[in-house]
């Protein structure tokens, strides 16, 4: 099952468990902890004095009393100080530790903040790359669907130099998109001779736009192109689904329904499951009546992904979720 960033009130996921950033008494803190504790009530207290405290990076296991969540998961992050002092080791420890409590007692869905983010002044870059590392590690072997909950997504914060190139990259490709549509349309007065890359790209844009282009795409259905690309990839469907952030569920009813038309999100999950070029990308899309456009925000940025050849989807996603975007495969 996937991994979803969401903002929202972590008390109010309605899931298997969620995940306390909890201090090592257990017994109620600040931030979430003190939120988690408020909205489940007296009795999550009174469960946690019997547990003895717990360590930095350890987790353990309450009922979840008021909550939408059967169990609360509670674990301690490390305190921030340099990065220098095993900080890292005990983030990835805590993400760990909660995932397999959780597997433990059968959750089939859990929901974490971002740990140490807050209070205990982990930067929030490295916080949110530690628990998608983790988080997406651990997806790859077990079926489950994680939730990292962002509270405030003003203080959200991806790699700045990720960032900025993306939105360097948007800003360059917006401009040609509104050149190239101006010159399409015939209401925009251009010397073509003095501008080479406009008339290449009115000739690709009318290219793609060519009859025969489109009646090629008829001979092979979209569920049939994905299979025929797993088989010439050498991966299972299993690599491939997980790959795309995509449920075993859904890809089963590609798999069996040769006609089956899947949303956009879901085929770029697919073509950047299966590492696919651009060329292979739109030809993948297209066979599910889809293109990228440099008209639309959300093209541009897969369009970066794909020409820098990063295809790891969660990190993808966290830039489309920085960017206020749609997100792949879920």
């Amino acid at each position: 099952m996937p991994l979803k960033i969401i903002c929202e009130d972590i008390t109010k996921i309605n899931c298997d468990a969620i995940v306390n950033a909890a201090n090592s008494t257990l017994l109620g803190g600040g931030g979430v902890d003190g939120a988690i504790h408020k909205a489940a009530g007296k009795n999550l207290l009174a469960e946690c004095r019997t547990l003895g405290g717990c360590k930095t990076g350890e987790a353990k296991i309450t009922k979840g009393y008021k909550l939408p969540a059967k169990y609360i998961i509670h674990t301690v992050g490390p305190r921030y100080k340099d990065g220098k002092h095993e900080e890292e080791s005990y983030l990835r420890a805590c993400y760990r530790n909660s995932l397999e409590l959780a597997k433990q007692n059968k959750c089939k869905s859990v929901a974490f903040p971002l740990i140490s983010s807050g209070i205990y002044m982990y930067p929030k870059d490295e916080a949110l790359k530690v628990a998608v590392d983790e988080i997406s590690t651990f997806l790859f072997k077990e079926e489950m669907l994680v939730y990292i909950v962002i509270y405030d997504k003003s203080n959200y914060k991806i790699d700045e130099k990720l960032f900025n190139d993306i939105s360097a990259y948007i800003d360059k490709n917006y401009v040609e998109s509104i050149l190239l549509e101006k010159c399409l349309n015939f209401n925009y007065d251009i010397d073509f001779e003095e501008d080479e890359q406009i008339v290449s790209a009115v000739e690709s844009e009318y290219k793609k736009r060519s009859l025969d282009d489109a009646l090629k795409q008829l001979d092979e259905s979209f569920s049939q192109m994905l299979l025929r690309k797993i088989d010439e990839k050498g991966m299972t469907d299993a690599e491939c689904y997980k790959n795309a952030n995509i449920d075993r569920k859904l890809f089963s009813k590609i798999r069996s329904n040769r006609f089956y038309k899947p949303s956009k999100t879901t085929a770029i999950a697919f073509a950047i499951a299966l590492e696919l070029p651009l060329a292979e990308t739109n030809e993948m899309l297209m066979k599910a009546g889809f293109a990228l456009s440099h008209s639309n925000k959300f093209d541009i940025v897969i369009e970066y992904f794909i020409i820098n050849e990063n295809y790891n989807i969660f990190e993808i996603n966290q830039a489309l979720f920085a960017l206020d975007l749609p997100l792949l495969g879920v």
